[in-house]
């Protein structure tokens, strides 16, 4: 995939993501603030938690950091998987989001073209 496309899917996974807790927050009345910034997504939570996802080029990666640590994601048959533990991002972020929040959450599975 080139740069420009790249950067098109990046942009639907934030976007989805920031969809995604807009509604955990309006219709699960789920304390979390979303905050866009360019290709940087971060959500604060309650106590004052943040992860932060965002997308890297040069690399055709997406990074979250959170209190659990920092992650790298990379396009692979059709999923995005952390290039260490081989985690999908949308299972990631659940996890990471019913952490920080306290609530259970789940992430719908993001673009992946």
């Amino acid at each position: 995939m080139n740069e420009s496309e790249f950067l098109a899917l990046a942009e639907a996974i934030l976007d989805s993501i920031e969809r995604q807790a807009d509604a955990w927050f309006e219709e699960r009345d789920i304390d979390i603030e979303a905050t866009r910034n360019g290709n940087v997504l971060t959500l604060t939570f309650a106590d004052g938690s943040q992860a932060v996802i965002n997308s890297q080029a040069p690399k055709q990666e997406m990074w979250v950091a959170a209190r659990s640590g920092g992650f790298h994601y990379r396009l692979k048959d059709g999923k995005w998987l952390d290039t260490r533990s081989g985690e999908e991002l949308a299972e990631a972020l659940s996890r990471i989001c019913s952490e920080q929040s306290g609530t259970q959450i789940v992430v719908e599975p993001l673009p992946v073209r």
